[in-house]
């Protein structure tokens, strides 16, 4: 049975999956690389250290493997960083990730003096701290001998792409979050380019996140002991994880509680809202997305560096008796806010507590305010018209049982856990099946492939209660705007 390679370039690490063409995952391996953040506010990254983990990540990877069943490989990545390379392809400076929020002023000359009614109508979008238009103008404003050199624009997983094959591409999905693709269209936005001070040229060329760009570079091909192995372009971390837990087609929809936490509702039409992202989807069609820059993040922080523990399930203990009764709220705007807020300057707070306060009604306000604010992007997307039964649910913090139970009560929906939770990785391999004519389209992939092991149904008392609490919740951000 063929094989396909799954890559998901996340911010604190590259996790590989070897998945079957039935969707059994053969293996899998994870590198790490650091993340620098030389300012506050700021996040970068060494392009080379993605590389060189995939490097590492693909021969342990394979090790053991029938390498000869290996036909195609793909990625999912982290979505935003702008990758700029030089004319003999030497990146010029640290990627700036998704999560950096340097770009405040471009931002407001964006939205405020271009005027949001237009970037609607070139890009679908509204400009947001982390993408990479915004990017553009800091660099060329602040660091104008390093614009000049510009020969090649790209993104973090179109990178390694480049690196594994010679192909400069990438694909819709991700370029949608660049904020030079005119989404609606499918083609990158001639406006924008020219507002930033780039061509065309300097940018891949666009391709559906299921097509192949290229082949595997002999001599790295050679070195894993793999043959003529297909490049898919793949898609941005989001999309990604969609395919992979099944989110394709109208109506759709996929929670995930990664580093950061997303909203994703997929559509075979094109819809923009101010609010929230309008993208091209990986299965040919859109989706809306809302997106807040802290999720899980939260719970790392909170649990390891506050409480100093690594025993999340232990600090988690207990709490489900406390749900929807908490008097402890949390917003979880650690790294500022994107959906719906656009804020980079919110920051995280507890509200609410008293003398009889305990660890666990903090550690629980924590996990409730993460998806407080995930239902701040529902409602949003509700006033777009979207409509949601129910939902899908993957990323790191959904391993907690806790926490899905919280996810289902606040969204008031029942919550369809995917058999395999390595979303973006698994997606990647699905679109590379179907780059290499495994599966005839990503639905159909996912039809074949996707599988839910659990479904967690929402209580209507517990859900009252969240309701109520919510419409607390909602109050808290206006009340303390100011003071950020």
């Amino acid at each position: 049975m063929n094989s396909y390679i799954g890559i998901d370039l996340g911010t604190s690490g590259v996790k590989l999956l070897l998945v079957a063409a039935d969707g059994k995952i053969l293996a899998e391996d994870t590198q790490v690389y650091p993340v620098s953040y030389p300012r506050p506010g700021w996040s970068e990254q060494a392009p080379e250290d993605w590389y060189e983990a995939v490097l590492r990540g693909l021969k342990e990877l394979l090790e053991g493997q029938d390498t000869s069943a290996v036909k195609g490989i793909s990625f999912g990545g982290q979505m935003h960083g702008l990758v700029a390379l030089d004319k003999y392809d030497n990146v010029i400076r640290p990627a700036i990730l998704w999560n950096d929020g340097r770009t405040e002023e471009e931002v407001s000359y964006l939205n405020e003096t271009i005027g949001k009614d237009k970037l609607l109508a070139w890009t679908g979008n509204i400009a947001f701290a982390g993408f990479t238009a915004p990017k553009l103008l800091w660099m060329k404003k602040h660091e104008p001998e390093n614009f000049a050199k510009i020969a090649r624009i790209m993104l973090p997983k179109d990178y390694l792409a480049y690196r594994l094959s010679g192909a400069f591409s990438t694909d819709l999905s991700d370029a949608s979050g660049m904020l030079l693709l005119d989404v609606e269209n499918r083609r990158w936005s001639q406006n924008m380019c020219d507002i930033c001070g780039i061509s065309v040229t300097q940018l891949p060329q666009l391709h559906e996140s299921f097509e192949a760009v290229g082949t595997l570079k002999r001599e790295i091909a050679e070195g894993l002991g793999l043959g003529e192995v297909n490049v898919i372009a793949g898609a941005g971390d989001n999309a990604a994880a969609a395919v992979g837990t099944g989110v394709v087609g109208e109506g759709g929809c996929n929670i995930s509680l990664g580093t950061s936490g997303t909203l994703f509702i997929s559509s075979e039409h094109f819809r923009s809202d101010m609010a929230l992202h309008s993208f091209c989807h990986a299965d040919g069609g859109w989706h809306l997305m809302g997106c807040i820059l802290s999720a899980a993040s939260c719970n790392t922080w909170w649990t390891e560096h506050i409480l100093h523990s690594i025993d999340f399930a232990g600090e988690q203990a207990g709490m489900d008796e406390f749900m929807g009764d908490n008097d402890v709220y949390f917003l979880p705007y650690l790294m500022g806010e994107r959906s719906p807020h656009n804020d980079v300057s919110a920051r995280g707070a507890f509200i609410g507590m008293r003398p009889d306060t305990t660890r666990g009604q903090m550690t629980l306000a924590m996990l409730e305010g993460v998806t407080f604010a995930l239902r701040d992007c529902l409602e949003a997307a509700k006033k777009s018209g979207a409509v949601i039964k129910r939902t899908k649910l993957c990323g790191g913090g959904a391993k907690s049982k806790l926490w899905r139970k919280i996810v289902a009560n606040v969204m008031n929906v029942p919550v369809d856990i995917p058999q395999t939770e390595q979303g973006p990785g698994f997606g990647a391999s699905m679109l590379a099946m179907v780059g290499c004519g495994e599966y005839a389209s990503v639905q159909d992939a996912a039809r074949a492939i996707v599988r839910v092991q659990e479904t967690i149904l929402p209580d209507r008392e517990t859900a009252a209660k969240y309701e109520e609490r919510y419409r607390h919740f909602t109050k808290l951000y206006p009340a303390l705007k100011g003071l950020f």
